[in-house]
Protein backbone atom coordinates (compact mmCIF):
# COMPACT_ATOMS: atom_id res chain seq x y z
CA UNK A 1 0.00 0.00 0.00
CA UNK A 2 0.97 3.63 -0.52
CA UNK A 3 0.87 6.56 1.91
CA UNK A 4 0.86 10.27 1.12
CA UNK A 5 2.78 12.59 3.42
CA UNK A 6 2.19 16.34 3.16
CA UNK A 7 4.57 19.00 4.46
CA UNK A 8 2.47 22.17 4.49
CA UNK A 9 5.22 24.75 4.75
CA UNK A 10 5.36 28.53 4.68
CA UNK A 11 6.55 28.84 1.08
CA UNK A 12 5.40 25.55 -0.42
CA UNK A 13 3.64 22.25 0.12
CA UNK A 14 5.86 19.22 -0.40
CA UNK A 15 4.06 15.96 -1.07
CA UNK A 16 5.62 12.50 -0.71
CA UNK A 17 4.45 9.13 -1.94
CA UNK A 18 5.78 6.47 0.44
CA UNK A 19 5.42 2.70 0.51
CA UNK A 20 4.81 0.63 3.63
CA UNK A 21 8.55 0.00 4.07
CA UNK A 22 9.28 3.71 4.13
CA UNK A 23 10.63 3.94 0.60
CA UNK A 24 10.02 7.28 -1.11
CA UNK A 25 8.48 6.63 -4.52
CA UNK A 26 7.87 10.17 -5.67
CA UNK A 27 7.75 13.77 -4.49
CA UNK A 28 6.12 16.96 -5.72
CA UNK A 29 6.55 20.54 -4.51
CA UNK A 30 3.93 23.22 -5.06
CA UNK A 31 4.93 26.77 -4.15
CA UNK A 32 2.56 29.54 -3.12
CA UNK A 33 2.94 33.22 -2.23
CA UNK A 34 3.47 34.79 1.18
CA UNK A 35 1.84 38.13 1.93
CA UNK A 36 3.82 40.70 3.95
CA UNK A 37 1.38 43.64 4.04
CA UNK A 38 3.27 45.55 6.74
CA UNK A 39 6.69 45.20 8.42
CA UNK A 40 6.48 42.24 10.81
CA UNK A 41 3.18 40.98 9.37
CA UNK A 42 2.91 37.61 7.61
CA UNK A 43 -0.21 36.03 6.14
CA UNK A 44 -1.36 33.55 3.50
CA UNK A 45 -4.51 32.59 1.60
CA UNK A 46 -5.65 29.10 2.71
CA UNK A 47 -7.06 28.56 -0.77
CA UNK A 48 -3.45 28.41 -1.97
CA UNK A 49 -2.87 25.42 0.35
CA UNK A 50 -5.97 23.73 -1.00
CA UNK A 51 -4.88 24.35 -4.58
CA UNK A 52 -1.39 23.01 -3.87
CA UNK A 53 -2.77 19.73 -2.51
CA UNK A 54 -5.53 19.28 -5.08
CA UNK A 55 -3.10 19.87 -7.95
CA UNK A 56 -0.14 18.19 -6.31
CA UNK A 57 -1.63 14.79 -5.45
CA UNK A 58 -2.62 13.84 -9.03
CA UNK A 59 0.86 14.88 -10.15
CA UNK A 60 2.39 12.84 -7.32
CA UNK A 61 0.44 9.75 -8.40
CA UNK A 62 1.28 10.01 -12.08
CA UNK A 63 2.54 6.59 -13.12
CA UNK A 64 1.29 4.94 -9.91
CA UNK A 65 -1.91 3.10 -9.05
CA UNK A 66 -3.92 5.60 -6.99
CA UNK A 67 -6.20 2.83 -5.72
CA UNK A 68 -3.27 1.57 -3.65
CA UNK A 69 -3.20 4.72 -1.50
CA UNK A 70 -4.28 3.73 2.01
CA UNK A 71 -3.75 6.89 4.03
CA UNK A 72 -2.76 10.54 4.15
CA UNK A 73 -0.90 12.37 6.91
CA UNK A 74 0.05 16.03 7.11
CA UNK A 75 2.69 17.91 9.07
CA UNK A 76 2.03 21.63 8.89
CA UNK A 77 3.22 25.08 9.84
CA UNK A 78 1.93 25.78 13.33
CA UNK A 79 -0.04 28.56 15.05
CA UNK A 80 -1.64 30.12 11.95
CA UNK A 81 -5.15 31.48 12.52
CA UNK A 82 -7.60 30.12 9.95
CA UNK A 83 -11.04 31.60 10.63
CA UNK A 84 -14.10 30.07 8.94
CA UNK A 85 -17.68 31.37 8.80
CA UNK A 86 -20.88 29.32 9.18
CA UNK A 87 -20.56 28.06 5.59
CA UNK A 88 -16.91 27.08 6.23
CA UNK A 89 -15.68 29.86 3.99
CA UNK A 90 -12.35 31.48 4.87
CA UNK A 91 -13.04 34.89 6.43
CA UNK A 92 -9.62 36.51 5.98
CA UNK A 93 -6.06 35.53 5.06
CA UNK A 94 -4.52 33.25 7.68
CA UNK A 95 -2.25 35.09 10.12
CA UNK A 96 0.91 32.98 10.23
CA UNK A 97 3.31 31.69 12.86
CA UNK A 98 5.97 34.31 12.10
CA UNK A 99 3.59 37.28 12.23
CA UNK A 100 4.46 39.93 14.81
CA UNK A 101 1.39 42.17 14.80
CA UNK A 102 0.12 40.98 18.19
CA UNK A 103 2.60 42.70 20.52
CA UNK A 104 -0.17 44.54 22.41
CA UNK A 105 -2.21 41.36 22.83
CA UNK A 106 0.84 39.42 24.02
CA UNK A 107 1.51 42.14 26.61
CA UNK A 108 -2.11 41.96 27.77
CA UNK A 109 -2.01 38.20 28.17
CA UNK A 110 1.38 38.05 29.87
CA UNK A 111 0.91 41.09 32.10
CA UNK A 112 -2.84 41.36 32.76
CA UNK A 113 -3.82 37.68 32.75
CA UNK A 114 -0.29 36.92 33.96
CA UNK A 115 2.41 34.50 32.92
CA UNK A 116 1.89 32.34 36.00
CA UNK A 117 -1.82 31.94 35.24
CA UNK A 118 -1.22 31.27 31.55
CA UNK A 119 1.38 28.63 32.39
CA UNK A 120 -1.00 26.96 34.83
CA UNK A 121 -3.76 26.87 32.22
CA UNK A 122 -1.76 25.97 29.10
CA UNK A 123 1.82 25.12 30.22
CA UNK A 124 3.01 28.14 28.19
CA UNK A 125 3.03 31.92 28.15
CA UNK A 126 1.95 34.15 25.27
CA UNK A 127 4.21 34.57 22.25
CA UNK A 128 3.35 36.73 19.24
CA UNK A 129 3.19 33.72 16.95
CA UNK A 130 0.64 31.82 19.02
CA UNK A 131 -2.99 31.67 17.94
CA UNK A 132 -4.75 33.15 20.99
CA UNK A 133 -3.12 36.60 20.63
CA UNK A 134 -4.14 36.58 16.97
CA UNK A 135 -7.77 35.94 17.96
CA UNK A 136 -7.63 38.89 20.37
CA UNK A 137 -6.05 41.05 17.66
CA UNK A 138 -8.86 40.13 15.28
CA UNK A 139 -11.42 40.90 18.00
CA UNK A 140 -9.93 44.36 18.52
CA UNK A 141 -8.88 45.31 14.99
CA UNK A 142 -11.39 43.45 12.80
CA UNK A 143 -14.54 43.12 14.94
CA UNK A 144 -16.80 42.46 11.95
CA UNK A 145 -14.66 39.54 10.82
CA UNK A 146 -14.33 38.30 14.41
CA UNK A 147 -18.12 38.25 14.78
CA UNK A 148 -18.39 35.95 11.76
CA UNK A 149 -16.12 33.23 13.16
CA UNK A 150 -17.84 29.85 13.36
CA UNK A 151 -14.70 27.66 13.40
CA UNK A 152 -11.06 28.29 14.31
CA UNK A 153 -8.54 26.02 12.65
CA UNK A 154 -4.82 25.61 12.06
CA UNK A 155 -3.25 25.43 8.57
CA UNK A 156 -2.85 21.66 8.18
CA UNK A 157 -6.27 21.12 9.76
CA UNK A 158 -7.83 23.22 7.02
CA UNK A 159 -6.25 20.88 4.46
CA UNK A 160 -7.60 17.89 6.41
CA UNK A 161 -11.02 19.54 6.44
CA UNK A 162 -10.91 19.93 2.64
CA UNK A 163 -10.12 16.22 2.36
CA UNK A 164 -12.61 14.87 4.90
CA UNK A 165 -15.15 17.54 5.81
CA UNK A 166 -14.15 17.03 9.46
CA UNK A 167 -13.08 19.89 11.76
CA UNK A 168 -10.22 18.23 13.64
CA UNK A 169 -6.92 19.10 15.31
CA UNK A 170 -4.19 17.04 16.94
CA UNK A 171 -2.72 17.69 20.36
CA UNK A 172 0.77 18.65 19.16
CA UNK A 173 -0.48 21.44 16.89
CA UNK A 174 -3.19 22.53 19.34
CA UNK A 175 -0.48 22.96 22.00
CA UNK A 176 0.81 26.02 20.14
CA UNK A 177 -2.49 27.88 20.20
CA UNK A 178 -2.34 28.93 23.89
CA UNK A 179 -5.86 27.50 24.10
CA UNK A 180 -5.06 23.91 25.09
CA UNK A 181 -4.63 22.49 28.57
CA UNK A 182 -1.52 20.61 27.42
CA UNK A 183 -1.13 18.41 30.50
CA UNK A 184 -4.70 17.11 30.36
CA UNK A 185 -5.09 17.32 26.55
CA UNK A 186 -8.32 19.29 26.44
CA UNK A 187 -9.37 22.80 25.49
CA UNK A 188 -8.93 25.27 28.34
CA UNK A 189 -12.36 26.71 29.11
CA UNK A 190 -10.80 29.73 30.82
CA UNK A 191 -8.55 30.54 27.85
CA UNK A 192 -11.47 30.23 25.47
CA UNK A 193 -13.41 32.67 27.67
CA UNK A 194 -10.48 35.10 27.68
CA UNK A 195 -10.55 35.08 23.88
CA UNK A 196 -14.35 35.34 23.79
CA UNK A 197 -14.89 32.08 21.96
CA UNK A 198 -16.72 28.84 22.74
CA UNK A 199 -15.66 25.21 22.55
CA UNK A 200 -18.15 24.73 19.70
CA UNK A 201 -15.95 27.02 17.61
CA UNK A 202 -12.95 24.74 18.15
CA UNK A 203 -12.14 21.55 16.25
CA UNK A 204 -12.38 18.08 17.79
CA UNK A 205 -9.10 16.87 19.31
CA UNK A 206 -7.20 13.70 18.33
CA UNK A 207 -3.82 12.08 18.83
CA UNK A 208 -1.66 12.70 15.76
CA UNK A 209 -1.75 9.06 14.66
CA UNK A 210 -5.53 8.67 14.99
CA UNK A 211 -7.80 8.57 11.96
CA UNK A 212 -10.12 11.60 11.79
CA UNK A 213 -12.12 10.28 8.82
CA UNK A 214 -11.81 9.25 5.19
CA UNK A 215 -11.36 11.31 2.04
CA UNK A 216 -14.72 12.43 0.66
CA UNK A 217 -15.73 10.48 -2.49
CA UNK A 218 -15.83 13.56 -4.72
CA UNK A 219 -12.40 14.69 -3.48
CA UNK A 220 -10.99 11.16 -3.88
CA UNK A 221 -12.18 11.10 -7.50
CA UNK A 222 -10.56 14.46 -8.19
CA UNK A 223 -7.29 13.33 -6.60
CA UNK A 224 -7.25 10.00 -8.39
CA UNK A 225 -7.35 7.80 -5.29
CA UNK A 226 -9.78 5.10 -4.19
CA UNK A 227 -12.65 5.35 -1.73
CA UNK A 228 -12.07 4.91 2.00
CA UNK A 229 -8.59 6.46 2.16
CA UNK A 230 -7.92 7.27 5.82
CA UNK A 231 -6.67 10.68 6.94
CA UNK A 232 -4.56 10.86 10.09
CA UNK A 233 -4.92 13.87 12.38
CA UNK A 234 -1.30 14.73 11.56
CA UNK A 235 0.95 17.02 13.57
CA UNK A 236 2.58 20.39 13.85
CA UNK A 237 5.60 20.56 11.56
CA UNK A 238 8.21 20.19 14.29
CA UNK A 239 6.52 17.21 15.90
CA UNK A 240 6.08 15.62 12.46
CA UNK A 241 9.73 16.26 11.61
CA UNK A 242 10.75 14.70 14.93
CA UNK A 243 8.73 11.58 14.07
CA UNK A 244 10.43 11.51 10.68
CA UNK A 245 13.87 11.55 12.31
CA UNK A 246 12.95 8.98 14.96
CA UNK A 247 12.90 11.44 17.87
CA UNK A 248 10.10 9.77 19.82
CA UNK A 249 9.77 8.37 23.34
CA UNK A 250 11.98 9.80 26.06
CA UNK A 251 15.20 11.76 25.76
CA UNK A 252 15.52 12.27 22.01
CA UNK A 253 16.55 15.58 20.44
CA UNK A 254 16.08 17.04 16.97
CA UNK A 255 17.36 20.32 15.56
CA UNK A 256 15.47 21.59 12.55
CA UNK A 257 16.93 24.22 10.22
CA UNK A 258 14.03 25.29 8.06
CA UNK A 259 12.47 28.72 7.58
CA UNK A 260 12.39 28.73 11.37
CA UNK A 261 14.83 26.89 13.61
CA UNK A 262 13.90 24.61 16.46
CA UNK A 263 15.42 22.40 19.10
CA UNK A 264 12.97 19.66 20.03
CA UNK A 265 13.40 17.41 23.09
CA UNK A 266 10.99 14.48 23.43
CA UNK A 267 9.70 13.04 26.69
CA UNK A 268 7.25 10.42 27.91
CA UNK A 269 6.38 12.71 30.81
CA UNK A 270 4.73 16.12 30.96
CA UNK A 271 7.03 18.91 32.10
CA UNK A 272 7.20 22.71 32.00
CA UNK A 273 10.16 25.10 31.82
CA UNK A 274 9.58 27.22 34.96
CA UNK A 275 10.84 30.30 33.10
CA UNK A 276 8.71 29.52 30.01
CA UNK A 277 11.63 30.19 27.68
CA UNK A 278 10.93 26.81 26.06
CA UNK A 279 7.49 25.70 24.90
CA UNK A 280 5.86 22.73 26.59
CA UNK A 281 3.81 20.87 23.97
CA UNK A 282 2.25 17.49 23.32
CA UNK A 283 4.18 15.23 20.92
CA UNK A 284 2.86 13.32 17.92
CA UNK A 285 3.78 9.98 19.52
CA UNK A 286 1.27 10.48 22.35
CA UNK A 287 3.84 11.92 24.78
CA UNK A 288 5.20 15.45 25.24
CA UNK A 289 8.16 17.60 24.30
CA UNK A 290 9.97 20.81 25.14
CA UNK A 291 10.84 23.06 22.22
CA UNK A 292 12.79 26.22 21.60
CA UNK A 293 11.86 28.04 18.40
CA UNK A 294 13.67 30.85 16.60
CA UNK A 295 11.64 32.58 13.91
CA UNK A 296 14.35 32.94 11.26
CA UNK A 297 16.95 30.21 10.70
CA UNK A 298 17.67 29.05 7.15
CA UNK A 299 15.55 32.00 6.04
CA UNK A 300 18.34 34.29 7.32
CA UNK A 301 20.77 32.73 4.87
CA UNK A 302 18.16 32.86 2.12
CA UNK A 303 17.58 36.55 2.82
CA UNK A 304 21.30 37.36 2.71
CA UNK A 305 22.01 35.37 -0.44
CA UNK A 306 18.92 36.09 -2.49
CA UNK A 307 17.75 39.52 -1.33
CA UNK A 308 21.10 41.14 -0.54
CA UNK A 309 23.66 39.29 -2.68
CA UNK A 310 21.12 38.46 -5.44
CA UNK A 311 22.24 34.87 -5.85
CA UNK A 312 20.74 31.46 -5.16
CA UNK A 313 24.13 29.72 -5.29
CA UNK A 314 24.46 29.09 -1.55
CA UNK A 315 27.38 26.68 -1.98
CA UNK A 316 29.42 29.29 -3.84
CA UNK A 317 28.83 31.82 -1.06
CA UNK A 318 30.05 29.31 1.53
CA UNK A 319 33.05 28.06 -0.48
CA UNK A 320 35.48 30.77 0.77
CA UNK A 321 34.68 29.91 4.41
CA UNK A 322 37.51 27.47 5.03
CA UNK A 323 38.12 25.60 8.26
CA UNK A 324 40.81 27.99 9.51
CA UNK A 325 38.24 30.81 9.45
CA UNK A 326 35.73 29.02 11.69
CA UNK A 327 35.50 30.39 15.20
CA UNK A 328 37.63 33.41 14.22
CA UNK A 329 35.15 35.69 12.49
CA UNK A 330 35.13 39.27 13.77
CA UNK A 331 31.54 39.87 12.62
CA UNK A 332 28.46 38.82 14.60
CA UNK A 333 24.87 38.55 13.40
CA UNK A 334 21.68 38.67 15.46
CA UNK A 335 19.18 36.55 13.48
CA UNK A 336 16.05 38.37 14.62
CA UNK A 337 14.68 39.43 11.23
CA UNK A 338 11.05 38.86 12.31
CA UNK A 339 11.48 39.52 16.04
CA UNK A 340 12.22 36.46 18.15
CA UNK A 341 10.50 33.78 20.20
CA UNK A 342 12.68 31.41 22.21
CA UNK A 343 14.14 32.23 24.55
CA UNK A 344 13.83 36.05 24.53
CA UNK A 345 10.16 36.50 23.43
CA UNK A 346 10.71 39.95 21.92
CA UNK A 347 8.67 41.09 18.91
CA UNK A 348 10.76 44.29 18.74
CA UNK A 349 14.10 42.49 18.31
CA UNK A 350 15.73 42.97 14.92
CA UNK A 351 18.61 41.58 12.92
CA UNK A 352 21.97 43.27 13.27
CA UNK A 353 25.51 42.86 12.00
CA UNK A 354 28.03 43.86 14.65
CA UNK A 355 31.78 44.26 14.21
CA UNK A 356 31.89 45.22 10.54
CA UNK A 357 35.13 46.93 9.52
CA UNK A 358 36.70 48.12 6.26
CA UNK A 359 38.22 44.69 5.69
CA UNK A 360 34.94 42.78 6.22
CA UNK A 361 34.24 40.55 3.24
CA UNK A 362 31.14 39.07 1.70
CA UNK A 363 32.22 35.70 3.08
CA UNK A 364 32.53 37.19 6.57
CA UNK A 365 28.89 38.27 6.43
CA UNK A 366 27.80 34.82 5.23
CA UNK A 367 29.79 33.16 8.00
CA UNK A 368 28.32 35.53 10.58
CA UNK A 369 24.79 34.55 9.51
CA UNK A 370 25.55 30.81 9.72
CA UNK A 371 27.19 31.23 13.13
CA UNK A 372 24.50 33.61 14.42
CA UNK A 373 21.75 31.07 13.76
CA UNK A 374 23.80 28.38 15.52
CA UNK A 375 24.40 30.66 18.51
CA UNK A 376 20.68 31.48 18.72
CA UNK A 377 19.78 27.78 18.78
CA UNK A 378 22.39 27.34 21.49
CA UNK A 379 20.52 29.90 23.60
CA UNK A 380 17.60 27.45 23.82
CA UNK A 381 20.01 24.51 24.16
CA UNK A 382 21.48 26.18 27.27
CA UNK A 383 17.99 26.67 28.74
CA UNK A 384 17.29 22.97 28.28
CA UNK A 385 20.56 22.04 30.00
CA UNK A 386 19.76 24.41 32.87
CA UNK A 387 16.62 22.34 33.50
CA UNK A 388 18.80 19.30 34.12
CA UNK A 389 18.11 17.72 30.72
CA UNK A 390 20.92 15.63 29.26
CA UNK A 391 21.40 16.10 25.51
CA UNK A 392 24.39 13.95 24.53
CA UNK A 393 23.56 14.11 20.81
CA UNK A 394 20.90 15.31 18.41
CA UNK A 395 19.40 14.56 15.03
CA UNK A 396 19.52 17.46 12.56
CA UNK A 397 17.18 18.05 9.64
CA UNK A 398 15.73 20.75 7.42
CA UNK A 399 17.00 22.56 4.35
CA UNK A 400 19.84 24.25 6.20
CA UNK A 401 21.22 20.91 7.38
CA UNK A 402 22.11 20.03 3.79
CA UNK A 403 25.11 22.38 4.11
CA UNK A 404 28.18 20.42 5.35
CA UNK A 405 29.70 23.70 6.56
CA UNK A 406 26.65 24.62 8.59
CA UNK A 407 26.50 21.13 10.12
CA UNK A 408 30.15 21.48 11.17
CA UNK A 409 29.47 24.87 12.73
CA UNK A 410 26.42 23.56 14.63
CA UNK A 411 28.18 20.47 15.98
CA UNK A 412 31.07 22.56 17.32
CA UNK A 413 28.92 25.43 18.64
CA UNK A 414 26.78 22.93 20.59
CA UNK A 415 29.65 20.58 21.37
CA UNK A 416 27.65 17.42 20.62
CA UNK A 417 27.49 14.88 17.77
CA UNK A 418 24.78 15.53 15.20
CA UNK A 419 23.12 12.67 13.33
CA UNK A 420 21.78 12.81 9.80
CA UNK A 421 19.12 10.22 9.03
CA UNK A 422 19.11 8.22 5.80
CA UNK A 423 15.68 9.44 4.72
CA UNK A 424 15.45 13.10 5.62
CA UNK A 425 12.23 14.50 4.25
CA UNK A 426 11.07 16.58 7.20
CA UNK A 427 7.43 16.87 8.26
CA UNK A 428 6.14 15.15 5.12
CA UNK A 429 7.86 11.89 5.98
CA UNK A 430 6.64 12.11 9.57
CA UNK A 431 3.14 12.73 8.22
CA UNK A 432 3.36 9.59 6.07
CA UNK A 433 4.52 7.60 9.10
CA UNK A 434 1.54 8.87 11.12
CA UNK A 435 -0.72 7.76 8.27
CA UNK A 436 0.88 4.29 8.41
CA UNK A 437 0.07 4.01 12.11
CA UNK A 438 -3.45 5.30 11.49
CA UNK A 439 -3.96 2.57 8.89
CA UNK A 440 -2.48 -0.21 11.06
CA UNK A 441 0.72 -0.66 9.05
CA UNK A 442 2.59 -0.23 12.36
CA UNK A 443 1.15 -0.58 15.87
CA UNK A 444 2.63 2.66 17.22
CA UNK A 445 4.67 5.69 16.26
CA UNK A 446 7.60 4.23 18.20
CA UNK A 447 7.39 0.99 16.21
CA UNK A 448 7.26 2.90 12.92
CA UNK A 449 10.30 4.97 13.91
CA UNK A 450 12.28 1.89 14.92
CA UNK A 451 11.46 0.18 11.63
CA UNK A 452 11.92 3.09 9.24
CA UNK A 453 14.48 5.57 10.61
CA UNK A 454 18.18 4.86 10.10
CA UNK A 455 21.18 7.10 10.90
CA UNK A 456 23.31 7.64 7.81
CA UNK A 457 26.00 10.04 9.05
CA UNK A 458 27.32 11.43 12.34
CA UNK A 459 29.01 14.84 12.50
CA UNK A 460 31.37 14.98 15.46
CA UNK A 461 32.24 18.29 17.14
CA UNK A 462 35.82 19.47 16.65
CA UNK A 463 37.30 20.10 20.15
CA UNK A 464 39.46 22.97 18.88
CA UNK A 465 36.50 24.65 17.17
CA UNK A 466 34.28 24.02 20.19
CA UNK A 467 36.75 25.94 22.37
CA UNK A 468 36.91 28.81 19.89
CA UNK A 469 33.15 28.93 19.53
CA UNK A 470 32.71 28.94 23.28
CA UNK A 471 34.50 32.29 23.38
CA UNK A 472 32.56 33.61 20.42
CA UNK A 473 29.24 32.49 21.89
CA UNK A 474 29.92 34.26 25.19
CA UNK A 475 30.54 37.46 23.20
CA UNK A 476 27.47 36.90 21.01
CA UNK A 477 25.17 36.59 24.01
CA UNK A 478 26.13 40.10 25.16
CA UNK A 479 24.83 41.77 22.00
CA UNK A 480 21.07 41.40 22.42
CA UNK A 481 20.96 42.68 26.04
CA UNK A 482 22.94 45.72 24.88
CA UNK A 483 20.46 46.37 22.05
CA UNK A 484 17.19 45.43 23.75
CA UNK A 485 16.16 48.91 24.91
CA UNK A 486 17.22 50.42 21.60
CA UNK A 487 15.06 47.92 19.72
CA UNK A 488 12.07 48.91 21.88
CA UNK A 489 12.65 52.63 21.26
CA UNK A 490 13.04 52.14 17.51
CA UNK A 491 9.75 50.20 17.38
CA UNK A 492 7.75 53.12 18.76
Amino acid sequence: MYYIGIDLGTSAAKLLLVDGQGGILNSVTKEYPLELPQPGWSQQDPEDWKRAVMEGVPELLRGFDGSQVAGVGCGGQMHGLVALDEQDNVIRPAILWNDGRTAAQVDYLNKQIGKERLSALTANIAFAGFTAPKILWMKEQEPENYARIAKIMLPKDYVNYILTGVHACDYSDASGMLLLDVEHKRWSKEMLEICGISESQMPKLFESYQCIGTVKPEIAKELGIGDGVKVAAGAGDNAAAAVGTGVVGSGGCNISLGTSGTIFISSDRFGVDPNNALHSFAHADGGWHLMGCMLCAASCNKWLCEDIFHTADYAAEQAPITREKLGRNHVYFLPYLMGERSPINDTDARGTFTGITMDTTRADLTQAVLEGVAFAIRDSFEVAKSLGLSIPSSKICGGGSKSPLWRTIFASVLGIPLEMVKTEQGPGYGGAMLAMVSCGEYPSVQAAAEALVEVAQVIQPDPELTALYEQRYQQFRQIYPACKELFARLAR
